[in-house]
């Protein structure tokens, strides 16, 4: 579950909190351990699996109580608050990142959903598109990559599309398929 529920916080020419290592990010951000009721039964019920962060800068928050492993839910925990983070916090961006040219080969952009670099990528397109009035074609030029490519890799995450597409309807712009 994904909370974003405070104003965004607005950084500039900082590292974005998503792309943070995540010891890093986990020195900004409160872990707490619970119990969620659920499947895993009695294990589950005695255990405080569930994982709850909070990024304290900002606000936001993310957990996981579907394994019966804390590990795999601090995980699991830990990508959703990157992803949360990608969605809230907008930075300026000058330039196009390292990290952005290392996973853009040509006109296509390489990185699976699962990859800690996915949720940095987003924050990254979502900051530039953010900054081009959510019009995806010269985010996607900004960008060095091509528009199928970038929608793509929105799509790849049914959140970051969802949430791309609301502030689209926003702008009274049309919705991305």
């Amino acid at each position: 579950m994904i909370s974003l529920e405070r104003e965004p916080l607005a950084t500039e020419n900082q590292v974005h909190p998503a792309a943070l290592s995540i010891d890093a990010l986990l020195a900004d951000c409160e872990t707490t351990r619970t119990r969620r009721s659920g499947p895993g039964g009695q294990h589950r019920n005695k255990v405080e699996t569930a994982v709850v962060i909070e990024h304290v800068p900002s606000g936001v928050r993310a957990e996981a109580s579907e394994e019966r492993s804390q590990a795999r839910n601090k995980t699991q925990a830990i990508h959703r608050l990157r992803l949360a983070l990608a969605l809230t916090v907008r930075t300026e961006r000058m330039e196009i990142s390292p990290l952005w040219k290392s996973r853009c080969r040509g006109t296509r952009i390489e990185v699976s959903v699962s990859h800690d670099d996915y949720a940095a990528l987003i924050a990254e397109s979502i900051d530039v598109l953010a900054s081009n009035k959510f019009d995806h074609k010269q985010t996607a030029a900004a960008l060095r990559c091509s528009v199928s490519q970038l929608v793509k890799l929105w799509r790849k995450s049914p959140t970051v599309f969802q949430w791309v597409n609301q502030q689209r309807d926003q702008q009274s712009l049309h919705r991305l398929r």
